[in-house]
């Protein structure tokens, strides 16, 4: 059963207290609800968006590579913080969720910025040239740990990767399902990794950020 991370009202108050999204990106979620039902969820939403803005005008990022695009909300977030030439590279095999994406990219001013990369994101990784100054982790979470050590190797020197998912409505404290298991085994594995630096912050389900240590 999930676990209440937070005192009931904080997220509500901290989502009060952040900027608000543009209309666009309001009618994307309503888009979501109505198209995906239950699954709508998977949006990582205003906070976690917003970090993510923050993280890339902070960091000067312009090449982002994400896998796991749903229906395109955190990749119209990243390209509003990226220059006008940045690139968002996103990954997803899922046309349904694919259409509303590209539906959306074609109605956003910074939509010319992300270029959608369809198959396995495994098979597509192989093939991309240069770094990334950011990576965003937000699929299917078996493969976590291969999609983690597959892009490592593109991680620009003062480059950040960013996994959401990581506490997993708390259920990495006691873990019984298949995907349970997969996020603590992933947690474990970074924590573990001597080749870098990371911190797990309470954001939304858990926002793991990994640097490169020294």
């Amino acid at each position: 059963m999930p676990i209440e991370m937070l005192p009931k009202g904080i997220e509500e108050y901290a989502a009060a207290h952040t900027t608000l999204l543009p209309p666009l990106l309001d009618e994307l979620i309503a888009t979501t609800q109505q198209e995906m039902g239950a699954l709508s969820g998977m949006i990582s939403g205003q906070l976690e968006g917003t970090l993510l803005q923050m993280l890339i005008f902070a960091s000067g990022a312009k090449r982002v590579l994400e896998i796991g695009m749903f229906t395109g909300f955190s990749a119209q977030m990243m390209a509003a913080a990226l220059p006008d030439d940045g690139r968002v590279i996103t990954c997803d095999i899922n046309e349904q969720t694919i259409g509303i994406a590209k539906g959306f990219f074609a109605r956003n001013p910074h939509g010319h910025k992300i270029e959608v990369r369809v198959g396995p994101a495994l098979e597509t990784i192989p093939t991309l040239d240069g770094t990334f100054d950011l990576i965003f982790i937000d699929s299917d979470k078996g493969n976590y740990t291969n999609y983690y050590e597959a892009t490592l190797p593109l991680l620009a020197p003062r480059g950040l990767i960013v996994v959401d998912n990581v506490l997993w409505s708390g259920r990495v404290l006691d873990p019984k399902e298949k995907d349970d298991h997969a996020i603590v085994s992933f947690n474990e594995h970074v924590q573990k990794d001597a080749r870098v630096t990371n911190v797990i912050l309470t954001v939304r389900d858990g926002v793991m950020l990994v640097r490169r240590a020294g």
